[in-house]
């Protein structure tokens, strides 16, 4: 038995063939697999440009087995669903032994990964690794979020915190790697242990709902400035291009720059004014609204962007609608006057999103019985990933300051840049309103903020009309807030108390 590889990787797709030649290229040995043959000619075509790399492909799974050294770690970068089980069952049957591991890295429901480790168990060890940073990120250094047996992630640590992307410890930001270089960057790597198994892909499934809510803020907010501002692409894209220096400095941000200074070679006009304003989803932001509603969160500026992207395909409708429903005449404004404040708007806008998102996790945490650490997780998202920016130095150093912080926005730091910049997030928002365009996230994202500073809100009526109709009982300010109390509405009996 040949015993020289080191690591197997199947599914040679975007991620996967990246990610092998990622491990490759520091210094493991890898075995590749996957169904399209040309797929695997192609990821061994492409080691040749990298030096001392060993990787090489096998005909199938039965081979791949008898190339590993034991025990075997195999990484799966393929579909998430039912592909996952299928490959399991088929590495079963070529000769798995219940010490192997294999990490599943695709985009899966973080439930199944739960019902895969408690299916597989005695078996083999399951794990799991979620991943940010798409193609480039598993090329040359992404954000893993890594969850299970933590006995196995001391088996694995090396690995994964060998490909991530690293972060600079000082400065807090990403070190930029995007071509071969020797010698390899060192930092902070942007792998850590999340915890028991599905709750790495829970916090990736948190982090493309704070992705949904960071791009439809950012579209909004350019959306102003074209309409409103009647700016050209070109003059917003530059706007961007010197935000990206300061606080609002993020990937997003960085490559909003770089999309809206695009010109379509067809038609000559920006890229972006030749695409379809119809946005796709693969649904995980749609998990993370689910999750918020089943745990009683108000993510509300996460679950407004997953329905403005809902909203988006329905373009015929919209069409109908542009020319039937009336609005307001839109009139420009000077621009020198609203620059400063869209930049504040989508600052304050950030921090409620987040907020939202790690309220979530805070949520999750106590449903499941896991223990978070928000400081991590804030600091693997500072790089790799499609969130990074150095925004989350910020957070991260908030949860430091105060680990049991119950709420993001009312860390000092964020706390204090709120209140300095609400006023003309309030006038972003008044002038759109004003105007008749539409800011779904941000405007959900400012009633998440006075909602939260509202000590005594209008629930009260709603729970009086709950016990009106359906005798739901109430709890009184002036008592002990474990009592309940029923209004009797229909007969003039008065209150009482009640069990019920």
């Amino acid at each position: 038995m040949n015993t020289e590889i080191d690591i197997a990787v199947i599914g040679l797709g975007v991620m996967g063939a990246n990610m092998a030649l990622n491990l490759a290229e520091r210094g493991f040995s890898i075995a590749a697999f996957d169904t399209n043959e040309a797929r695997c000619r192609d990821t061994v075509k492409r080691q040749q440009t990298l030096s001392a790399a060993k990787l090489k492909s096998v005909a199938n799974l039965s081979e791949l087995i008898n190339q590993l050294a034991t025990p075997r770690c195999i990484i799966l970068s393929v579909p998430a669903g039912s592909i996952v089980d299928i490959i399991c069952q088929d590495l079963l049957a070529a000769g798995l032994q219940p010490d192997d591991i294999i990490v599943d890295t695709g985009n899966s429901e973080w439930r199944d990964s739960i019902d895969r480790a408690q299916k597989y168990k005695g078996k083999f060890n399951f794990f799991t690794c979620a991943i940010s940073g798409g193609e480039v990120g598993a090329r040359f250094g992404a954000s893993l979020m890594p969850s299970g047996d933590k006995k196995i992630w001391q088996q694995l640590k090396p690995m994964f915190q060998a490909i991530s992307a690293k972060v600079d410890p000082v400065s807090g930001e990403e070190i930029a790697r995007t071509r071969t270089e020797q010698p390899l960057p060192e930092g902070e790597p942007c792998a850590e242990y999340i915890g028991p198994i599905g709750s790495g892909h829970f916090v990736k499934m948190v982090h493309n709902g704070i992705e949904y809510a960071d791009m439809q803020m950012i579209a909004e907010i350019v959306q102003f400035m074209r309409q409103i501002l009647a700016m050209s692409a070109t003059e917003v894209g530059a706007v961007f291009s010197r935000w990206n220096r300061g606080k609002l400095q993020s990937y997003l941000i960085e490559i909003t720059a770089d999309i809206l200074q695009a010109v379509d070679p067809v038609t000559g006009q920006p890229l972006v004014d030749v695409i379809m304003d119809q946005a796709g989803q693969k649904g995980t932001g749609n998990w993370t609204a689910r999750e918020a509603l089943a745990l009683g969160v108000p993510a509300t500026a996460i679950t407004a962007s997953v329905f403005a992207r809902c909203l988006s395909t329905q373009k015929a409708i919209r069409q109908i609608g542009a020319a039937q429903l009336t609005g307001p005449i839109i009139s420009t404004a000077d621009k020198t006057l609203w620059i400063d404040k869209l930049a504040d708007a989508l600052y304050c806008s950030k921090i409620c999103s987040y907020a939202q998102g790690f309220e979530l996790m805070s949520a999750a945490e106590k449903e499941h019985n896991w223990r978070l650490d928000y400081v991590s997780i804030a600091r693997i998202w500072r790089g790799g990933c499609v969130i990074r920016a150095h925004f989350l130095d910020d957070i991260s150093k908030a949860y430091q300051a105060e680990p049991e912080l119950l709420n993001l926005m009312l860390a000092e730091r964020f706390t204090n840049g709120l209140a300095k910049s609400q006023f003309s997030w309030r006038q972003v928002l008044t002038k759109a309103i004003m105007q008749g365009m539409p800011m779904p996230a941000i405007g959900a994202a400012m009633s998440y903020y006075d909602c939260y500073r509202e000590a005594d809100s209008s629930a009260s009526l709603i729970q009086a009309m709950r016990d009106y109709f359906g005798g739901h009982t109430y709890r009184r300010k002036d008592q002990d807030s474990q009592q309940s109390f029923h209004y009797d509405w229909h007969f003039g009996g008065g209150e009482k108390t009640t069990d019920y």
